[in-house]
């Protein structure tokens, strides 16, 4: 980009832009989840690195553009293309989108374990309310401060692709919430029914 004044002015109104849609997705996304384990400013990087991909787009061209990318987690280091499936039916409205996707990178690496794994049965789509299910299922599995090491979100995206494979379905919601309280409950983790886990 030129270095005079329409390039600097459309940085500017790109970074607005940016920042609005963060604005936007962190207010969806407020309530009583954890905090993005992603240093702010290394999505900051990513989501800049992204102004190259014209969206929408498909996961395939986000994993094309910057699946080498490297995001990290605590001491933990992934990159994007861990976590976002590389595929023309995953669909991203905005940066915002993908940016929202990879925040939370075990969440993600999960879900994009059983985008493929479903990606293999005939006349299957996971929709947005059975995703958005699953995702708020991890995000709870999250949310347990004894568990530091997520056992609960890789032990239940093992058992979700498993259901995948032998029934050739996508297990339902409630299922998955079901699965998620047995293994709050089988390891200690108090699970009260007027939470989302406890069906």
């Amino acid at each position: 980009m030129a270095d005079d004044k329409s390039g600097r002015d459309k940085q500017a109104r790109d970074a607005e832009r940016r920042q609005r849609e963060r604005d936007v997705v962190a207010e969806l996304e407020r309530g009583d989840e954890t905090e993005p384990p992603v240093d702010p400013a290394e999505l900051d990087d990513f989501e800049a690195a992204l102004d190259a991909v014209e969206f929408p787009a498909t996961g395939s061209d986000v994993v094309a553009a910057v699946g080498d990318r490297t995001l990290t987690e605590g001491g933990e280091s992934y990159t994007v293309e861990e976590l976002v499936p590389d595929t023309d039916e995953e669909r991203f409205s905005s940066t915002a989108a993908v940016r929202m996707r990879v925040q939370r990178p075990r969440i993600a690496a999960a879900m994009k374990r059983i985008v493929e794994a479903s990606d293999s049965l005939p006349n299957v789509d996971l929709g947005t309310s059975q995703r958005e299910a699953y995702e708020k299922t991890f995000r709870e599995l999250k949310a347990i401060d004894e568990d530091d090491e997520d056992e609960g979100i890789r032990v239940i995206g093992d058992w979700i692709v498993e259901r995948i494979h032998e029934k050739e379905k996508l297990p339902g919601s409630r299922d998955v919430r079901r699965q998620a309280a047995k293994f709050c409950r089988k390891n200690g983790y108090s699970v009260r029914n007027d939470e989302w886990l406890g069906v």
